[in-house]
């Protein structure tokens, strides 16, 4: 006899994320039930996508605002027995240090996976977490100290006169990183070329010298 697989009553997964492109909170998957929960508990927009309609957030939200309609919304899908998956990032009912420590399980992780590599393309996946343009963890924390310096501008003002100004001296470190962040795509595109096999060069075959005909 046959065994079939059984049906079973679970409702269409829905996974609520931000569009790194975009900026956009969109909600994807789920049933005209979820639908209907995501537009009144958490005030998301239904949209057309390429792979059918979508849920989004209105434009132009602050990350605060974002972030709490999105968690009341993933909260009220759960209890009408919806499976959700919540981007961490829009959780705002996480643990206030969850976000540091999980940059600091990220960054150790790269270390590890650098002590660990055992090819070059390995090694340079590594360097383009590290200094991609857009996502690098060293032009966002160029972006963190840019935002820094100004603001320390304008709140300080300048240093006495004679004396060196610790604030204005951010923006060279700015420039600094800058160029650490290109010497390490650089290393990071080296890095990702195929090895090179240096071709070893033997001598050419000698040939046979014909035998000298010995005179008698």
């Amino acid at each position: 006899m046959k065994q079939t697989e059984p049906d079973f009553w679970v409702l269409e997964y829905v996974t609520i994320t931000k569009d790194p492109r975009t900026d956009l909170v969109v909600a994807i998957g789920g049933t005209d039930k979820a639908a209907d929960i995501l537009q009144r508990t958490g005030g998301f927009l239904s949209a057309p996508g390429p792979r059918g309609d979508y849920h989004r957030l209105p434009h132009g939200l602050p990350i605060e605002q974002q972030r709490r309609k999105a968690t009341a919304a993933s909260h009220a899908l759960l209890a009408a027995g919806h499976s959700v998956h919540l981007d961490p990032t829009l959780n705002m009912l996480v643990a206030p240090d969850g976000e540091r420590e999980a940059a600091l399980r990220y960054l150790a992780g790269l270390a590890e996976r650098a002590a660990a590599a055992t090819t070059s393309s390995e090694v340079a996946e590594v360097l383009t977490e590290v200094a991609a343009p857009v996502h690098g963890l060293l032009p966002l924390a160029r972006e963190v100290v840019v935002r820094a310096w100004i603001a320390a501008s304008d709140f300080q003002g300048a240093a006495p006169t004679g004396e060196p100004d610790p604030i204005a001296r951010l923006g060279s470190t700015v420039t600094s990183m800058s160029e650490a962040a290109r010497a390490i795509l650089h290393a990071r595109n080296h890095a990702a070329r195929p090895a090179q096999r240096s071709a070893t060069t033997s001598p050419p075959p000698s040939r046979a010298q014909p035998a000298k005909s010995r005179r008698r």
